[in-house]
C-alpha cells in the first residue's frame, strides 16, 4: 500500500492500514486538516468548500467521507458530483467558495485516489499553505462542531454546462469556423469524467461526427490512464480505420490533453501547449511560461513572435505563479496541460481542445501537417537509482560545477538544468527516495538519449 503526503494534496492506494494507504481514517484526517486550515485563513462566517470527483470506483466512498468530515467541523459543502479538475476549479470561483477539494489521482491507476486541495481562487495551494495543512493533520488538533453548528450540503450539478459555456464564449474560440470545418473526431474518455463533458463540449463547438471510445464513466479504466503513446493504441487504430480527422485523449481528471493525427500518429503531448500558444500569441502578443522539463519548442514560438518565454520549477502551482509574475497570456506544462488565464489559472483540456480546433480550422491543414510545421525536438526520460546513504544534493552540486566549467548555462531553480545551444538536460531529485530523474531534449531521439547517458556516466564517476 502507498500513501504520499505532499503540499498539493494526499494521494495513495485505497485500503490497507492507517497511515500506509488511503484509508477512511486518513481521508477523514486530511479533510479535517484542510477544513481547519480554511477556517484559519478566511474571514467568512459561513464557510463553503466545493467538492468534485472523477469517476474512480472508490470515488463515492471517498466523497461521502470528505463531505461528512467537512460538515462535522461546521463547513458547508457544495457537492458538484462527478466533474473534471478544471470544472471544480471554476466552480470554486463562481460560487465564491472558500476552497475546494478534487477527488482524483489524475493519471494513476484505478486503485489510487487522492485529495487535491484548492484555495479560494480555485488554484492549488502554495508550498507554505500545503505545509500548514500537513502540520495541522500531524497535530490532529481538531475541534468538531456541536449539532447546531454542523455544516450543510448543497448539490449543484450544473457546472459542466457553465464550464462549456465559458469556453465557447472566449473571443479566440471560433465556433462557426469549427462547425464549417466539419471535423470527424475520435475521443477516448478513459472511462472517467472526460467521457461525460468532452462530447458535450465538442457538440457545443459544432462537431457533429464524434466517435466515442471508453466514454462510460465507470472508473474501470480500459487502459493505463496516462495519455502517452504506449497507452493510446486503441484510438490510433480507430482513427486509421474510420477516416477520422484527429483524435483527443484526456487523463481521468481532464487537465491533460493529448492529440492524435489523422494517420494515427501522435501529435505529441509536448506539442499541445506549443500549438495552442502559437495560435494565442499570433492573435495577441504576450508572454508565455512552461516548466523546466517541457520542450524548448515553446521558447521557439515565443522567439518567433518576439515575446518573452520563461521557465518555472516543475509543478502547476509554480507555472501559475510565474505566469502571474510575467503577465503571461498562455502557458502550461509539456504533459499536455494548457493554462489559459483568460478562463482561469489551471490546466484545462476543454480550453485546449477549443483553441486547438480553432487553430486547425483556420490553418486549413491536416493535423499531421500542422504538427510538421513546428520544430522537432525529442525528450528522453530516465532516472538513476542511488544508494540511500548517498547525498543526492552533493551529486547535483558536482554536476553543476562540471558543466559550469564547460561554459554551459545552468539553472538551479529546480534541481539542476543545463542548457546548451539547441538541447538541454534537467536533473531533479525525488523527495521520497534516492532517485535522480534525468530529462534531456535534443533534435533527435538518439541525441537526447546520448545526452542523458553522458550525465548518467558523470554521476556514476562521482558515485
Amino acid at each position: 500500500m502507498t500513501l504520499i503526503k505532499s503540499i498539493s494534496g494526499i494521494r495513495g492506494t485505497i485500503g490497507g492500514k492507517i497511515n500506509d494507504g488511503l484509508t477512511p481514517f486518513d481521508i477523514m484526517k486530511y479533510s479535517a486538516a484542510f477544513g481547519i486550515w480554511v477556517k484559519q485563513h478566511s474571514n467568512n462566517n459561513n464557510l463553503r468548500i466545493v467538492i468534485g470527483r472523477d469517476a474512480r470506483i472508490s470515488g463515492e466512498m471517498v466523497n461521502n467521507i470528505v463531505i461528512g468530515t467537512l460538515i462535522s467541523i461546521g463547513i458547508d459543502v457544495i457537492n458538484i458530483g462527478m466533474a473534471t479538475t478544471p470544472t471544480t476549479e471554476i466552480a470554486v470561483t463562481n460560487s465564491n467558495a472558500d476552497g475546494g477539494i478534487i477527488l482524483t489521482a489524475s493519471h494513476n491507476p484505478k486503485n489510487w485516489n487522492a485529495l487535491k486541495l484548492l484555495n479560494n481562487k480555485g488554484e492549488f495551494l502554495t508550498d507554505v499553505d500545503g505545509k500548514e495543512v500537513l502540520s495541522i493533520a500531524d497535530n490532529a488538533d481538531f475541534n468538531f462542531a456541536q449539532v447546531a453548528d454542523l455544516g450543510k450540503v448543497e448539490n449543484n450539478f450544473s457546472f459542466d454546462d457553465y464550464h462549456i459555456n465559458q469556453v465557447i464564449n472566449l473571443p479566440l474560440v471560433d465556433v462557426n469556423l469549427i462547425k464549417k470545418a466539419n471535423f470527424k473526431i475520435a475521443f477516448d474518455g478513459i472511462n472517467s469524467v472526460g467521457g461525460i463533458i468532452i462530447p458535450k463540449l465538442l457538440q457545443a463547438l459544432g462537431v457533429e461526427n464524434i466517435i466515442k471510445i471508453n466514454c462510460e464513466p465507470t472508473g474501470d479504466f480500459a487502459h493505463t490512464p496516462e495519455p502517452i503513446p504506449e497507452n493510446l493504441t486503441e484510438i490510433s487504430r480507430v482513427i486509421r480505420e474510420n477516416n477520422v480527422d484527429l483524435g483527443f485523449v484526456v487523463d481521468p481528471d481532464v487537465d491533460r490533453l493529448s492529440i492524435i493525427n489523422e494517420d494515427g500518429t501522435m501529435f505529441g503531448e509536448e506539442y499541445t501547449i506549443v500549438a495552442v500558444a502559437d495560435y494565442v500569441i499570433s492573435n495577441k502578443k504576450g508572454n508565455t511560461v512552461s516548466n523546466m522539463s517541457s520542450s524548448r519548442a515553446l521558447k521557439d514560438i515565443a522567439d518567433k513572435y518576439g515575446v518573452k518565454y520563461s521557465s518555472s520549477a516543475v509543478g502547476e502551482v509554480n507555472v501559475v505563479d510565474l505566469m502571474k509574475k510575467t503577465n503571461a497570456i498562455i502557458g502550461g506544462e509539456g504533459n499536455g496541460g494548457v493554462i489559459y488565464p483568460e478562463l482561469h489559472y489551471g490546466r484545462d483540456a476543454l480550453v485546449g481542445i477549443a483553441l486547438f480546433l480553432t487553430l486547425l480550422a483556420k490553418s486549413h491543414k491536416k493535423c499531421s501537417e500542422l504538427r510538421n510545421s513546428y520544430p522537432n525536438y525529442y525528450i528522453s526520460k530516465n532516472k538513476i537509482q542511488l544508494n540511500k546513504n548517498i547525498n543526492v544534493d552533493e551529486i547535483l552540486n558536482k554536476i553543476k560545477v562540471i558543466y559550469l566549467n564547460k561554459n554551459a548555462n545552468i539553472s538551479t531553480v529546480d534541481g539542476v538544468k543545463i542548457d546548451f545551444d539547441k538541447e538541454w538536460v534537467h536533473l531533479r531529485k525525488s523527495n521520497t527516495e534516492p532517485i535522480i530523474r534525468i530529462y534531456s531534449e535534443s533534435s533527435t531521439r538518439q541525441k537526447a538519449d546520448l545526452l542523458a547517458q553522458e550525465i548518467i556516466d558523470e554521476i556514476n564517476k562521482i558515485v
